[in-house]
Parts: structure tokens; C-alpha cells; sequence
């Protein structure tokens, strides 16, 4: 039992769904999976575990932010044997290219946490996708009709920042979009030989200004749900 999930052994299945709201998990726990039991409700990150087409899948919430992701991952991986790890989750675009609502897969994640640069000794570390589970998906979503763009994402420390056209320089080399815990992800993964990779939804755009509620943020965006719980179980 981990400090922070507390869950039991076995209550944890080994493919992993990761929104960072826990509301999203409980959504896709009510809306997608047979027979879904609570395994932790500790400090409110809600955690399930259900059958997803006769396959077991759990769905955990992750908070926001780095520090916050690697705390679950962590515990996924050394303490009940996550194999699979796939993280839903929203997105600022950064390219005039991608719309709102669009979906992006991420290849690899850019970053300006220092918590790599810790990590490396100041040495830089490229976190990349688990290649099957990323092809895998690519298919998912061509087989269902649905569009999505595979490229580089930027995981950020900061929400709020006092320079509002930072992203220009990442969008300059061309990232999609921001966000904050898919480096985390990968980097974790890749530590713990295991299986990652971050499907997102644009849910706001930092070119056009346009921008989502937070009740579509939490419930709206099923199509890159409907990937992950059959990229999960593939």
C-alpha cells in the first residue's frame, strides 16, 4: 500500500488511464467501465478500476503539474506494477494549424522544469513516447475517423507567467502545444521500463485566444477517452 493512493495489491489494473482531474476519472469510471470500483479517494484523486471490453483498465487522477504526476507514477510503477500508462489530458495549441477540440498525440515532451536538468546532472534527456502505444493509437484514431496530429509537446512549470509570449520560441521550432506533465511521464516510464504515452485535447489556443469550459475540459472531450481505452487494452 502506497502513501499516497493506498491502494490494496491487485486492486490496480497493469494498463492505466491518467486525466489530470479526478472528476474526468470518475467520468470515464461511470461512463466507460463495467463494473468500476473506487480504490482510493485519498486527498481526493480519484482512482478506479473497472472492465473496458472484458480487459481490466483503471482510470487515476494525477493533479496538476509535474511534481504532482511523478508522485502517482511513481507509486503506479515501483508499488503496484502499472505496465501501461496513458495520460488524457488538455492542451494549449501554439501552432495556427491545430483548432480547438483537435487532438494531439505526443511524440516526445519539451520542457522548462528544471527537474530533468536535477535529475541529469545538468545533462539533457529527450522523454519520448513508447513507440507501440503510439502507433497503436495513430491507428485507433484513423480506424474510428478521427483526426490527430502526432508531434512535439512542451510540458511547462508554470501556469501563470510573467512573460505572456514565452511559447513563441517553442512554437518557433515547432511544438504543438503546452501543457504540464507529460515529461514527467516519459521520463518516469523510461526509468521504471514501462509503457507511456500522453493523448490531448486542445482546450485553449494561445494564438486565437479561444478558449473551453471547464464542464467540457471535464466530461466533453470523449473522443481521446475512446483512443486511450482501446489503445490501453490493444
Amino acid at each position: 500500500m502506497s502513501i499516497h493512493i493506498a491502494a490494496k495489491s491487485g486492486e490496480i489494473a497493469e494498463a492505466i488511464l491518467l486525466p489530470g482531474d479526478p472528476l474526468r476519472a470518475k467520468f470515464i469510471a461511470e461512463n466507460y467501465l463495467e463494473n468500476a470500483k473506487e480504490y482510493t479517494s485519498v486527498r481526493n484523486i480519484l482512482g478506479f478500476t473497472g472492465n473496458y471490453k472484458g480487459k481490466p483498465v483503471s482510470v487515476q487522477g494525477t493533479g496538476m503539474g509535474i511534481p504532482s504526476i511523478s508522485i502517482y507514477i511513481h507509486e503506479l510503477f515501483r508499488d503496484y506494477g502499472v505496465k501501461r500508462a496513458i495520460r488524457i489530458g488538455t492542451a494549449g495549441a501554439i501552432q495556427a494549424s491545430l483548432k480547438v477540440r483537435d487532438m494531439v498525440l505526443a511524440m516526445s515532451a519539451s520542457s522548462d522544469s528544471a527537474v530533468n536538468t536535477r535529475r541529469f546532472g545538468g545533462h539533457c534527456y529527450a522523454p519520448t513516447a513508447t513507440w507501440n502505444l503510439l502507433k497503436t493509437a495513430w491507428d485507433v484514431a484513423k480506424t474510428k475517423g478521427m483526426d490527430v496530429t502526432v508531434g512535439n509537446i512542451v510540458s511547462e512549470d508554470l501556469f501563470y507567467t510573467d512573460d505572456p509570449e514565452e511559447w513563441k520560441i517553442w512554437a518557433k521550432y515547432g511544438s504543438l502545444a503546452l501543457e504540464m506533465e507529460t515529461a514527467e511521464l516519459y521520463t518516469v516510464a523510461a526509468k521504471f521500463g514501462r509503457e507511456a504515452l500522453a493523448i490531448l485535447t486542445i482546450s485553449d489556443h494561445l494564438v486565437t485566444g479561444e478558449i473551453t469550459t471547464a464542464e467540457e475540459r471535464q466530461t466533453a472531450f470523449t473522443r481521446m477517452m475512446e483512443i486511450a481505452l482501446e489503445t490501453a487494452i490493444s
